[in-house]
This record gives structure tokens, C-alpha cells and sequence, in this order.
């Protein structure tokens, strides 16, 4: 079983007692430190690396937020916010907190965000391994990139024109993809995995690259790390804290975040037909 390892950040010690007392019944949390104060929270996310935090907002000197806004995005662990006020709800999960406990924390609620936060480690082992896998394919077999002659020539086209094909270089091959072919878009690491069918080209390049490039009334973002053609989607199912699941036409599911949750409309009508 792996181990969640964890911080306690909060300025009163008994909330911190509290929390540790509740989690002694998860055998998977390991209590790695506690903090009582942000500036210490800093401190040993830097030496312990823990995997999770659960975080207080409201401390004297640097608050919740503060903490996350100085911590490294590559060494941020999963965020939990506590606290006693639900005021503060939105403003956390728009800073990317997993989850948000009120204080006096139920058992059950607690017990909630634990299997949040499993699922999200397993997701996260998943995308690591996906990236190795990937890599190791494009040490075998090379992995294409996006035509830089064609890149520079979208740069200086008018902003109203996307190309209909876009061409990826394979050593001295060049593939020509129609854009309307694409059905979605993924990313791990440096990679990005075009799928066509049943067709998948690896890419060496970004997201942000390739998607100046397609048609935002086809293609929109629906994850940090996903684009989905608006055509492909045939069913929108919610899930909790404003994501959804979509089910594009070859039974494929991808998430759509909360962060990407104004993108329903046109996932439901399309870029012609979304309300105003």
C-alpha cells in the first residue's frame, strides 16, 4: 500500500490534534509534519516533499492562499484547504485546492476527501507511467513534431485563418493530418498524443503550440493536458465540484475540469449555436 505522505498546517493545535486523531483510521496517511504558521508550511514542503497538505487559510502572518502562491508549481502537493469559514470556498478551488473541509471536520466528509485524493494520486501514477511509456516509444520509433515552416507560416497568417491540414515532421517524412480527422488531443510531459481513429501520432512539443494552431470553433482545452474536437462529444455527464465527464463518439471518456467548466455550452451546442 503507498503511503500518502502528509503535512498538518494549521495555527491551532488542537485542530491539528483533531485532524491527526481522524486520520490515525486511514492506514494509508502518514503524518509527516505539522506546521503552525505559513511560513513553516514553506519551509518543510521544501525538505519533507510530502504528497498531501491540509492547509488552514486563515493564520496569522502568510494566510492559505499566501502559502500556495510562494510554493514551486513542480513540488506543490495535493491541497486540501481547512476551515472554519465557508466563505472561502470558491477563492480555493479556483487555487486549485482538491478539496475544502469545514471545521469541526466530519468523519464522513473526511472519509469523502480521502477517496478523492486517492483517486486523484492514482490518476497522477497513471500520467507518470503513460509519459515513461511514451518516452520509451519515441526512443524507439522517433516521435514527430509540428512543422516548424508550417508553424511560422500560421504565425503570420491572419488571426481568422486556421489551416485545414496540419503537417508533423518524422525525421525527413512529413505526415499531412486533416484537423477534421482529429477526434482529441492528449499530453504527458513532453509528449502529445494526436488521436485519429484509430491512429495515435507522438509528438515531441506543447499544448500551447498545437493549440494556436487548430480552430477554436472545433477544438477547445478541456484539462490542462486534454483538447477534444467539439464535434466528436456525444454525451456530457456532471461529476462532483463542477467537472463533467464526455463520451466522444469512439466511447473514449475525458474529463473536463472545473477550470475549463465555462467550455459546457459549447460542448452542448456548438461554437454556432451556444447561447450568448
Amino acid at each position: 500500500m503507498k503511503r500518502i505522505r502528509t503535512l498538518l498546517v494549521d495555527d491551532e493545535r488542537l485542530a491539528r490534534r483533531g485532524l491527526e486523531l481522524r486520520l490515525a483510521t486511514a492506514p494509508d496517511v502518514e503524518i509527516v509534519g505539522e506546521c503552525e504558521n505559513g511560513r513553516e508550511a514553506i519551509e518543510k514542503v521544501a525538505a519533507l516533499d510530502p504528497d498531501l497538505m491540509f492547509l488552514d487559510i486563515q493564520m496569522p502572518g502568510l494566510s492559505g492562499f499566501d502559502v500556495l502562491a510562494r510554493l514551486p508549481q513542480d513540488s506543490m502537493p495535493i491541497v486540501v484547504f481547512v476551515t472554519a469559514f465557508d466563505r472561502y470556498a470558491i477563492d480555493a478551488f479556483e487555487a486549485r485546492a482538491l478539496d475544502y473541509l469545514l471545521k469541526p471536520v466530519e468523519d464522513a466528509r473526511l472519509e469523502h476527501a480521502l477517496k478523492r485524493i486517492r483517486q486523484h494520486i492514482d490518476e497522477r501514477a497513471a500520467l507518470q507511467q503513460r509519459e515513461r511509456m511514451l518516452g520509451l516509444l519515441a526512443d524507439m520509433h522517433g516521435a514527430g513534431e509540428l512543422d516548424p515552416e508550417s508553424l511560422l507560416a500560421r504565425l503570420t497568417a491572419p488571426a481568422s485563418r486556421f489551416p485545414e491540414v496540419i503537417a508533423i515532421r518524422t525525421g525527413r517524412e512529413l505526415v499531412r493530418l486533416r484537423s477534421a480527422d482529429i477526434d482529441w488531443i492528449d499530453a504527458a510531459g513532453d509528449y502529445m498524443c494526436i488521436h485519429t481513429g484509430t491512429d495515435t501520432h507522438v509528438l515531441r512539443g506543447t499544448m500551447k503550440d498545437l493549440e494556436s494552431t487548430l480552430d477554436p470553433a472545433a477544438f477547445q482545452r478541456i484539462h490542462r493536458s486534454a483538447i477534444v474536437n467539439l464535434k466528436r462529444v456525444r454525451k456530457l455527464r456532471p461529476h462532483a465540484n463542477g467537472e463533467y465527464f464526455l463520451t466522444l463518439e469512439g466511447g473514449q471518456e475525458l474529463k473536463l475540469s472545473r477550470t475549463h467548466r465555462d467550455k459546457v455550452e459549447l460542448l452542448l451546442y456548438g461554437s454556432e449555436r451556444a447561447p450568448a
